[in-house]
């Protein structure tokens, strides 16, 4: 079929979502596809530079009128816009709300002048569990999930507790997450390995965005139980709000040492080609798009059986699952890996193997047949 136009809506920080709604997006560019990201800012994975790429941002101004700025309302105009001016044939809208509730919003304006624009929503995980913790946003959740013109989860998991916490009456399409694994080939040493551990010593790992889900101080925890028997350093990439109580908690334990702060990358991968075992002891995830990543670099995963993790993360082949705060099951499983260089050599093999399952020509096919399914009706 012809080239499509296909907008992307996500939010535009270090997330899952963001990562994977701009690497979808680089990828159907890449195939000659016009993509179009709109956003209140630029997603930190999106290359400008790359053919076919458009950026429109959505820019909220303050008006004395509203104590909270009207950022869906914004949002809805801006869809509006760049559907009529850019001639999109659909919308992917990452994220029920506020995303998919702006979409159908902006479809009835534009149906009011002859427009037709079909909605894909992909739901990532808070969209759906949030309404455990407030369940005020049910009503609309629900309904920009029975709105939409297709919609998809991203684990079979994902899917399950969709249908338990709402009254959904369409189907639910699974894709999972994917992880383009070209870009972990050709990746060298970098010196980190050199730079953090000179004598040779397991370099563990974790990333994420230090939210209390994340539960970074058992990442401490575990390591502390690995360290006590096999010396290794600790390096946690990533940033956010519970970085200064883990940052105090070593600090007491005193494995300053031993424990490394890297921050923030876009990069990702760069780290975890150096890396020998990570853990993701997670209260909750709907994937694990983490996990994924450092499998791909080759790296063995100790994770929590919540959500999706079950899904991505083999228990016994590329890694373990157990109880989420079972710290003592989970150092014991990581010093299982570890415990001789023929074991570690094992597990990061079928690490490697785990994540081309999920590799993008896997993967990639089944949102083009998506799109395709429902562009060619309106043709």
């Amino acid at each position: 079929m012809d080239k499509m136009r296909i907008g992307i809506v996500c939010y535009p920080t270090f997330g899952g979502s963001g990562v994977v709604a701009t690497e979808l997006g680089l990828e159907m560019a890449a195939l000659g596809h016009s993509v179009h990201f709109i956003s209140y800012s630029q997603p930190v994975r999106l290359d400008l530079y790359a053919p076919n790429i458009y950026y429109h941002e959505v820019v909220v101004t303050d008006y004395p009128l509203f104590d909270y700025s009207p950022y869906e309302l914004v949002l809805t105009s801006k869809l509006v816009s760049v559907v009529k001016n850019e001639n999109l044939d659909i919308l992917h809208v990452h994220y029920a709300i506020p995303h998919a509730s702006a979409a159908f919003m902006a479809k009835k304006i534009l149906q009011s002048e002859g427009i037709e624009i079909p909605i894909v929503c992909t739901l990532h995980g808070t969209d759906i569990t949030l309404v455990g913790k407030d369940a005020s946003f049910e009503p609309v959740i629900t309904f920009a999930i029975n709105e939409s013109d297709a919609v998809t989860a991203v684990s079979q998991s994902l899917k399950d507790d969709t249908l338990k916490f709402f009254n959904i009456n369409r189907n639910i399409d699974v894709i999972p997450n994917f992880i383009n694994l070209d870009r972990y080939k050709d990746l060298k040493p970098n010196g980190l390995r050199d730079r953090f551990s000179p004598d040779g010593d397991p370099l563990i790992m974790h990333v994420s965005n230090f939210r209390k889900v994340k539960r970074v101080d058992d990442v401490v925890r575990v390591f502390i139980g690995i360290r006590s028997k096999i010396k290794s350093k600790l390096l946690l990439i990533g940033d956010g709000p519970e970085r200064y109580n883990v940052e105090q908690m070593c600090r007491e334990l005193g494995f300053c040492n031993d424990i490394h702060f890297l921050g923030k990358s876009k990069n990702v991968e760069r780290f975890l080609a150096n890396g020998d075992l990570f853990i993701l002891p997670s209260e909750t995830e709907s994937f694990g798009l983490a996990a994924l990543e450092a499998m791909a670099a080759g790296m063995p995963v100790i994770s929590t059986n919540t959500g999706g993790l079950a899904e991505v993360n083999a228990h016994g082949f590329s890694g373990f699952l157990s109880d989420v705060g079972d710290i003592e099951d989970m150092s014991r499983n990581a010093l299982r890996i570890l415990s001789t260089p023929s074991s570690l050599e094992h597990y990061k093999a079928n690490a490697r193997i785990q994540a081309a399952k999920f590799d993008l020509p896997m993967i990639l096919p089944l949102y083009i047949k998506l799109y395709q399914d429902l562009v060619l009706p309106l043709v």
